[in-house]
């Protein structure tokens, strides 16, 4: 059983991310590619004496509180329902947890793809575990985190948003087998930065069509798995089967289980390629991702394709360039060489003011640690 150990209040921090490449295949059981970023949540921890948790944040009006005895399951459509969610999740995986009255900040912008609700989750819950005296098992909590958006948020999220803020090392990515939950560190490289750019249009996982997408993908794993029960997920898909079932889907069905299985094999393609400092072919899957991600999933949107086609438009110094995160608006992330970084920025930023009349937000700082105390 786990003890109050910390009379005082400590803070935790838990990242955001960006996803290199690999959109969409985290439910389908496939492979991504996430690195975290130098921007986070951050949660400051001042233990109660009794089994109540508050909550405030910066970033939203008013005060939450719960009780650990009297905590209902269910999606309030609030941004409490995050921590919400990990208080129920934690508990059900056996934590003994202390009250706490909890303030909750963040640098991380709400909708831009970066990830800020897995870090919310991740970040509340490995100070609640740690201020409790437990050790935090980074892979279980990633698992919680997940649960608590899948069951208390509404939204069908894959495991990458909350398994790279828990378990990230600096200066690396993480090529993950969603299925497996085995993945490897890899190295950013030198030569190279990527560089994320906040197109400033927000999305809204639980009410754009990210849950549409996934009950397509679903749709497409019930009509092959009639045909092959070894069928799990899009995963275990060809792109021979896809085409020999293509009479059998429809056609939004049929081009998003396209996308699925092709970012699959980018992705392995890509990890390679990072491993190799193969920026020009890393680039070419990047870029591929996003004509995928526009054309078969249907998930990007003009203020999107704008900046990665300003990207494109930079020069030969821009590798490769991508939508990031879930779709319908959010970042773009740029794999851009090294020495040309700062002419980059000063060029997008301006750039896509002028085409859109939106200012856009550049984040530098691209493989950031995971979720920790601050110290």
């Amino acid at each position: 059983m786990g003890r109050l150990r910390r009379p005082v209040a400590r803070t935790y921090r838990a990242p955001g991310r960006v996803n290199l490449i690999g959109e969409h295949t985290d439910y389908n059981d496939g492979f991504v590619m996430p690195a975290a970023i130098a921007y986070d949540v951050r949660v400051a921890v001042t233990p109660r004496e009794d089994r109540t948790v508050t909550v405030v944040s910066d970033g939203f009006s008013g005060t939450r509180s719960f009780d650990f005895d009297r905590l209902e399951p269910g999606v309030l459509r609030d941004w409490s329902d995050y921590v919400r969610g990990m208080l129920i999740e934690l508990q059900r995986d056996g934590a003994v947890l202390h009250g706490a009255d909890l303030r909750v900040t963040s640098d991380l912008p709400v909708g831009a793809g970066l990830s800020s609700s897995a870090a919310i989750a991740v970040g509340v819950g490995y100070a609640l575990l740690d201020t409790a005296g437990l050790a935090v098992d980074p892979v279980k909590l990633a698992l919680a985190a997940q649960r608590a958006e899948n069951v208390h948020a509404g939204t069908q999220s894959g495991i990458m948003d909350q398994f790279i803020s828990a378990n990230a090392r600096a200066g690396q990515a993480i090529l993950l087998d969603t299925r497996s939950l085995t993945f490897e560190y890899l190295p950013l490289p030198d030569g190279a930065t990527f560089v994320v750019c906040n197109t400033m249009v927000k999305h809204d996982h639980a009410t754009s069509g990210y849950n549409d997408r996934r009950a397509e993908c679903e749709a497409g794993v019930a009509t092959f798995a009639a045909r092959d029960p070894g069928v799990r997920a899009l995963r275990d898909v060809t792109l021979e089967a896809l085409e020999s079932a293509r009479g059998a889907l429809s056609d939004p069905v049929f081009r998003r289980c396209r996308h699925v299985i092709t970012e699959n094999a980018r992705v392995l393609a890509a990890g390679a390629a990072l491993e190799r400092h193969d920026f020009a072919e890393l680039g070419r899957l990047m870029s591929a991702s996003h004509a995928s991600m526009r054309d078969d999933f249907e998930i990007s949107a003009p203020e999107v394709d704008t900046m990665v086609g300003l990207a494109n438009a930079f020069g030969p110094s821009v590798y490769g360039a991508r939508m990031t995160g879930g779709g319908f608006g959010g970042s773009t992330v740029n794999l851009v060489a090294a020495g040309d970084v700062a002419a980059f920025v000063e060029y997008i930023v301006p750039a896509y003011r002028a085409a859109t009349g939106i200012e856009p937000f550049v984040y530098l700082g691209v493989g950031a640690p995971g979720a920790g105390e601050v110290r």
